[in-house]
């Protein structure tokens, strides 16, 4: 989220697309109810299902699964062509005038430096054209052909309503009642939020979906102001944790990144990441780079990082491909992988394509399961019959359970979608022998130790040098950690005279005190100011709200810098002058900056210098051309899915290259696992229930009870042309394998018109399984394809080709 969840009731017009947050988030829900009760807020609902925050909605409109950017690409033509647009704020604030590189070009869905053979793009042609003094071009007349103004209204210039209609079945009436009412934010004083979730995310264009939803807000002038942003509904209180601690495959804490194998140079490695501005006083705080990276090391190996070893930089994994959950079963399936660990996850019930997930555990020496529950994947090897028919004498894998506690039953952290880290304390102990995942990786990393310790190795630095300086080393404490995450200083931190500025052993109270020459840790430095000397600042309850707004600055705390909306110093112009003076963030008060919030800026940088408010970029102001950022392109451009119903991309339908992602995750096997329609006539789509936490509360009994079996959703046009009634049993197959359930029979979901074809959507909710006491289901996931989206590699879940029939 660039806001968070109470500013929701700041909000004029808030458009769900892309997610249900009434079904999935019934709590966070509370402040969109609370804007159209106090704030007399528009509420807009755009799903290919009537969902239940539809049902609340002032206005509905359909969309077909996976046309999303159509419709958001209509959105930005209307606003364009309509001159819709925060004009002051587009001009300052965002790359409306640079000029693009000469060479680059598009044409019929392929970007220039394409190599169809390799399916990547060479990027050197996506960037600004620049001057001698390294700085961008711009013409701020917006005239130059070249400008990203031009090049963003020739891109979207065929994303035409009538074009949104065919293509995505949302009648042109109600897709121009969307975009008058998000036009209507488009000036000081009023502000429209878009929330969003997986609906969003799991498409093999999941990326550039949010992206072309970010230009809409952009547009709009509704990044970093009260009620605005772009808002991520997480679907598990710590998903935003994840992400935020590095638990990708090439991400390390706070957003780092691991090197590549080419880069076994340190400097080279840096310098890449320390990103110089790219015009006259701006900010690029990227720059610190250098500091965040000593300073994680440093947490890591401690003492063993030093600036004669480059801070220990060989002991980092250098990768030589993308290990993404999609590779990593890849290779599974290749023989490739002996073995595997699965800390609170359930890949069977989670990953694509069910029977090559399970396939590739099969293939495994060893399976450890570290979870509260028995699992799907933790009983993957056993037969359930036609829930799960594998051959287990066929199974090589040895599977070990270790049972782990649940967040009531130890201290922490969960970091919301609101980027809060909020403290909770223990609440019970754990049953039987479970024991808190910390304990077990400890005592796995002790024994790993020891044994190269006492053996050796080709490289055992790495484990021996691990830093392990807890009071209790089988067991470090929830607050030795959390401080850890924070830092703190390894020596007296002094200024440019000498006087100490934090004594050495003491906590630091933000991540402007890291240094890069060893004198600092932290384990995570967007966390830092989390835990500092004045306590345990997520552990805050104090819900005060001075300005009205919802900006309790002092419950709990957000990262970075405490600080509750991101871009904050976009919601006032040129001069510091709020936009919206009633729902103010920040303000220039002639020497400083203040206001309701943290100020995402520098708190004494006058106006007056030109330091834009996106200071985490080079140029200073928020990007419509991504430069190199993005896999498929510097502009969101519509692919359909690699399962879909046409066969053909309807925006490019003369290029056979550009039909789906032309730069998604897909390996050489898969090609043959994709369905025709022909085959499989109807658009498959998976969503959760309100009932129901993902694959946990089927163990559950009063949640066992409300929803107790599977069923799946079709439409009365669809139920009747296969002959069935609410209740019948129906089979629904894909190229990769089918499930049975019960069919709900309903009016929610309507026939779409796509290019003149009828399209029905069935709905699959994903909570069933063949564990837990709920009656006995199939895995959703077993009639997903395996293929991931072209930069986050997340598979596609809601957009499938299937063949519904009566049992």
């Amino acid at each position: 989220m660039t806001n968070h969840w109470v500013d929701i009731k700041n909000a004029d017009v808030i458009l769900i697309m892309g997610g249900n947050a009434a079904e999935a988030h019934p709590c966070g829900f509370k402040w969109v109810t609370e804007a159209k009760e106090h704030n007399k807020a528009h509420f807009m609902v755009v799903d290919p299902r009537f969902n239940r925050s539809a049902s609340v909605a002032d206005f509905y409109a359909p969309i077909r699964s996976g046309s999303d950017i159509v419709f958001l690409g209509g959105v930005i033509n209307y606003l364009l062509t309509n001159d819709k647009i925060h004009h002051e704020y587009v001009r300052n604030y965002t790359d409306f005038t640079f000029i693009v590189r000469e060479d680059f070009a598009f044409d019929e869905g392929i970007f220039s430096g394409y190599n169809p053979e390799k399916r990547t793009y060479d990027k050197a042609s996506w960037d600004y054209e620049l001057g001698e003094d390294g700085y961008v071009k711009t013409d701020p007349t917006l005239q130059h052909p070249r400008c990203v103004y031009q090049w963003l209204k020739r891109h979207y210039a065929s994303y035409t309503p009538e074009k949104v209609e065919s293509a995505c079945g949302t009648p042109k009436d109600k897709f121009l009642h969307v975009c008058e009412k998000l036009a209507s934010t488009a000036q000081a004083g009023r502000a429209a939020t878009i929330l969003y979730a997986l609906g969003w995310t799991q498409h093999s264009i999941g990326a550039q979906i949010l992206r072309t939803g970010a230009m809409v807000q952009l547009l709009l002038g509704n990044i970093g102001v009260a009620g605005g942003g772009m808002n991520a509904l997480r679907g598990h209180s710590n998903i935003q944790g994840l992400t935020d601690l590095g638990l990708l495959s090439n991400a390390l804490p706070g957003y780092l990144t691991l090197a590549n194998q080419g880069e076994q140079d340190y400097q080279k490695y840096i310098e890449a990441r320390t990103q110089k501005p790219l015009r006259a006083n701006q900010m690029s705080y990227w720059q610190n780079y250098p500091k965040f990276h000593v300073s994680l090391m440093k947490a890591l190996w401690g003492p063993a990082a030093t600036k004669d070893n480059n801070w220990a930089y060989d002991y980092l994994p250098k990768l030589d491909k993308q290990y993404d959950m999609l590779q990593i079963f890849e290779l599974m399936n290749e023989g490739k992988v002996n073995g595997y660990i699965a800390q609170g996850f359930n890949p069977l019930a989670a990953l694509s394509n069910k029977n090559r997930t399970r396939a590739g555990l099969a293939k495994l020496k060893f399976l450890v399961i570290m979870d509260p529950l028995a699992t799907e994947t933790s009983e993957f090897w056993k037969n359930y019959g036609e829930y799960n028919d594998i051959d287990t004498a066929s199974v090589q894998t040895e599977v070990f359970r270790l049972p782990t506690t649940c967040f009531a039953e130890e201290d922490g952290a969960v970091v919301s979608s609101s980027r809060v880290l909020q403290w909770h304390w223990k609440a019970s102990e754990p049953p039987g022998e479970a024991k808190t995942d910390v304990a077990i990786m400890s005592a796995l990393h002790l024994r790993m130790k020891a044994a190269y310790q006492k053996d050796g190795g080709k490289f055992p630095d790495p484990i021996v040098n691990l830093w392990w300086p807890y009071a209790q080393p089988a067991h470090p404490s929830s607050e030795e950690l959390a401080k850890e995450y924070n830092g703190r200083a390894l020596a007296d931190l002094t200024d440019a005279d000498g006087k100490v500025l934090r004594p050495a052993g003491q906590q630091l109270s933000g991540f402007g005190e890291l240094r890069d020459d060893g004198t600092t840790m932290s384990g995570c430095w967007i966390y830092t100011g989390c835990w500092t000397e004045a306590g345990n600042q997520m552990g805050r309850r104090d819900n005060s709200d001075p300005t009205g707004i919802g900006n309790t600055l002092n419950w709990a705390w957000a990262w970075p810098a405490n600080r509750r909306v991101l871009y904050n110093r976009a919601s006032a112009d040129l001069e510091g002058k709020p936009f919206n003076p009633n729902r103010m963030l920040v303000k220039w008060n002639g020497k400083a900056w203040g206001g309701a919030d943290v100020p995402d800026y520098g708190v004494a940088i006058k106006p007056e210098t030109g330091t834009g408010p996106f200071i985490m970029n080079p140029e200073g102001v928020a990007r419509f051309f991504a430069r190199k950022g993005m896999n498929e392109g510097p502009f969101p451009t519509h692919y359909e899915a690699f399962d879909n119903p046409l066969g053909y991309n309807p925006m490019y339908p003369k290029n056979d290259k550009a039909v789906s992602n032309p730069a998604a995750r897909v390996f050489p096997a898969i090609w043959e696992t994709f369905g025709k329609a022909s085959e499989f006539p109807h658009v498959g789509t998976t969503y959760r229930l309100t009932e129901h936490f993902h694959y946990w509360t089927k163990h559950a009994l009063l949640n066992s009870i409300i929803q107790p079996e599977q069923f799946v959703e079709i439409g009365e046009a669809l139920a009747k042309e296969i002959g069935i009634t609410t209740g019948s049993m129906v089979k629904v197959s894909s190229k990769r394998g089918y499930i049975k359930a019960a069919a709900v029979v309903t009016k929610r979901i309507k026939p779409m018109q796509i290019e003149g074809k009828t399209v029905h959507h069935v709905g699959i909710p994903i909570h069933w399984g063949f564990k837990g006491l709920t009656k006995p289901g199939f895995l959703a996931n077993t009639l997903t394809p395996f293929v991931g989206d072209g930069n986050s590699n997340t598979p596609e879940f809601k957009t499938f080709l299937v063949k519904v029939e009566k049992v």
